[in-house]
């Protein structure tokens, strides 16, 4: 079995871990696991770093454990956040739960092939700690000045808001996760992004002290674009990997969006392209940039591995909508994406179908006046839903309407006008 820490090396997905022995422990199958915040419905494209990681460890024939923090994230982690979040509620945890269970399933195999992953609760074993108990079998181990010195404490401390003793207990919380999975399962490996290690390096301590025994942490650099922009964002918004929240649409065209700068870096992270592909496809970004080659294919293996193949269609019809392609099978949420700037204007259901074509364009203000939206329609300038619309005397018939409510009018190439129906 190949070491799987020269894979992370080479995807370059390692950036430290707690003791050297770890190499050797790795020569054979070992336990490891990765925990997932419970503050959203949907996991975010930075998540794909952790969902990448483990996902090397699976192939590398290492079982693989994946703890989703029901009960931690009920309290809020303080690593990376410069204030305290708004604690959720135990209905808002579940259906935050349920979500995240779904995009997981798509990247690590649970229930099939030789070595499957498992998903586990940690509510379901922190929910029977009393306050009493917590302290004496748990709180006794750790050391408050070791607690203070972890750097996302110490941040917090020097903010003006400060840290409340919730999110400081946060460490222990966590530390007990590995010490329970430890014992209930040998784990004996936490991998996180860089900003976990505090956390991490309580669990390992903690068992040391209670067990006597040698765990490891291994983190991740935190991925970020060449510009210092945290990967995952876009404008200021998450990309997440449910599509009721970022379209098919959006998805894709954020990785195809990538800089030259950082697209060779994004695939060898993000996908399991062989070497010799990479150093291929880096070699088309110096020699023909212009061909955007390697940001396609980043855009496409992505897509495809968190929407499948349905997904990745959707998108790319979504896309060759801007340069006259069909509609065919798109959603009105897609179209909302693909023309989310261009004007739009928004008319009563009465004003649109039944309604002259000509009279409706002029009405959304496309064309200036009626006599305008006629010689446009007349030289084959105006389109509906990329349609050629050249009869003046067309009504505009109520399957013009995607779901009922969506139009696209174009004038020329373009000129475009949403046209949404009340």
């Amino acid at each position: 079995m190949a070491n799987v820490l020269d894979t992370l090396k080479s995807r370059l997905l390692f950036e430290a871990m707690t003791a050297p022995e770890l190499v050797a422990a790795l020569d054979k199958p070992m336990t490891v696991y990765a925990g997932f915040d419970p503050s959203c419905d949907s996991l975010q494209a930075g998540n794909y770093v952790t969902i990448m990681a483990l996902s090397h460890f699976q192939r590398a024939g290492h079982r693989v454990i994946a703890v989703v923090g029901g009960a931690t994230g009920l309290i809020g982690d303080p690593s990376g956040k410069s204030s305290e979040r708004n604690l959720l509620t135990d209905e808002q945890v579940r259906h935050n739960l349920e979500g995240i269970k779904e995009n997981l399933s798509r990247f690590i195999a649970f229930d099939t092939g030789p070595n499957p992953a498992s998903l586990v609760n940690n509510y379901d074993w922190h929910k029977d700690f009393t306050f009493v108990s917590l302290l004496r079998d748990v709180g006794r181990h750790f050391r408050v000045n070791q607690m203070l010195a972890k750097e996302s404490v110490k941040r917090r401390l020097e903010s003006q808001d400060g840290i409340s003793f919730t999110e400081f207990c946060y460490q222990i919380l966590q530390g007990y996760d590995f010490l329970h999975l430890f014992r209930t399962t040998g784990c004996r490996l936490q991998i996180g992004g860089s900003d976990q290690w505090g956390n991490i390096t309580a669990g390992t301590e903690l068992i040391r002290r209670v067990e006597g025994a040698d765990s490891y942490g291994l983190i991740f650099p935190l991925v970020c674009d060449s510009q210092g922009r945290k990967f995952g964002k876009s404008e200021g918004n998450a990309i997440y990997l449910d599509h009721r929240r970022t379209s098919y649409y959006e998805f894709y065209q954020f990785f195809l969006r990538t800089l030259d700068a950082d697209v060779i870096r994004f695939l060898r992270i993000f996908t399991f392209l062989p070497e010799d592909e990479l150093r291929r496809l880096e070699g088309e970004v110096t020699a023909a940039p212009e061909k955007h080659e390697a940001q396609l294919m980043l855009a496409e293996h992505l897509t495809r591995a968190v929407h499948g193949e349905h997904g990745l269609a959707v998108a790319q019809r979504a896309s060759d909508v801007l340069f006259g392609g069909s509609f065919d099978g798109l959603a009105a949420s897609d179209l909302l994406a693909v023309f989310a700037n261009v004007p739009s204007s928004e008319l009563p259901r009465d004003a649109v179908v039944g309604k002259p074509v000509l009279e409706v364009v002029a009405t959304t203000g496309l064309c200036a006046s009626k006599g305008e939206a006629r010689r446009l329609m007349q030289q084959g300038g105006l389109t509906v839903n990329n349609v050629r619309v050249s009869d003046v005397a067309a009504v505009f018939e109520a399957t013009m309407l995607i779901e009922g409510r969506l139009t696209v009018l174009r004038s020329g190439k373009k000129n475009n006008r949403l046209l949404k129906v009340c």
